[in-house]
């Protein structure tokens, strides 16, 4: 879509907005340049934007509860519309949609108060990211096909020292948001497999520019025996560019949830079920 046609996306404020809303939507992040707008890219946000501007018939404002990056997807990531005039939920979802090209869907709309904030009501967010085992033609663009065999009992060991709170100065990119801070609390890590399939689980307070895919790539150097459970302590002692060298591609990367107040985890599920819409 040419950026230069779109509905005007100056913030508003006060009575221009009469009501708030809170989407749940997927999205398969292959060809957008990542959810936050940009100039001359696609963008998650600004075909949310386009899309919802047509609906209400004048401009909105979209806001996530984070940013994915260039080629991420999302099973349920969660944003809060700002509208002009009230529409009935259920209206907003079945027309936003019909509005939306397929590779966006929203899965549920709710009227929410003015102090409900995508981003700063959230507690917590989860990511999975999907490694293949095998060559697929099905899932290319929703795996990362590892072509070594891999020793999950060393993933394993490697992946608990993630766990808790740490400066992982070592696993972002300092080029966005050079004035954030590195240090950040894991609370959850799991690993699982189901046939050629292996699924990890990162949920923490909040995530870095390509950290979770910083991680995984250690996670599996330590699978090929290259990297140990001390060669991982290191890396999050002390700063280095060791971890940028092994980022994961974006492909199998997915915002699973966002944890709200009174929110939870379900059990990881097999894999199958992140393709059926069951979140």
């Amino acid at each position: 879509m040419n950026e230069k046609n779109t509905p005007p996306r100056q913030k508003k404020t006060g009575p221009s907005f009469c009501c708030k809303y809170k989407l749940t939507l997927e999205y398969d992040g292959t060809g957008y340049r990542g959810w936050q707008t940009q100039k001359n890219a696609r963008s998650v946000q600004g075909t949310l934007i386009d899309s919802a501007s047509k609906l209400f018939g004048q401009g909105v404002e979209i806001q996530g509860a984070g940013r994915t990056d260039a080629g991420v997807h999302a099973m349920a990531q969660v944003a809060h519309l700002e509208a002009p005039r009230r529409l009935p939920p259920q209206k907003i979802l079945f027309e936003l949609n019909d509005l939306l090209p397929a590779s966006i869907n929203i899965l549920k709309v709710e009227e929410t108060s003015d102090k409900f904030h995508a981003r700063h009501t959230a507690l917590s967010r989860s990511y999975l990211y999907l490694l293949s085992c095998r060559r697929t033609a099905f899932l290319k663009r929703y795996v990362w096909w590892v072509k070594d065999e891999l020793d999950l009992e060393k993933m394993q060991k490697a992946m608990k020292i993630f766990s808790g709170f740490h400066d992982f100065s070592s696993f972002a990119d300092k080029r966005i948001d050079k004035n954030l801070s590195t240090e950040v609390q894991i609370e959850r890590l799991e690993l699982s497999s189901w046939g050629d399939m292996i699924v990890f689980r990162i949920a923490g307070s909040h995530f870095l520019w390509k950290m979770v895919r910083r991680i995984v790539g250690i996670l599996v150097e330590a699978g090929r025996g290259n990297i140990s459970p001390y060669d991982v302590e290191k890396l999050l002692n002390s700063h280095s560019d060791v971890p940028a060298h092994y980022t994961a591609p974006p492909s199998g990367l997915f915002l699973e949830k966002v944890i709200y107040p009174g929110d939870s985890l379900a059990p990881l599920a097999p894999p199958s079920l992140l393709f059926s819409g069951q979140h």
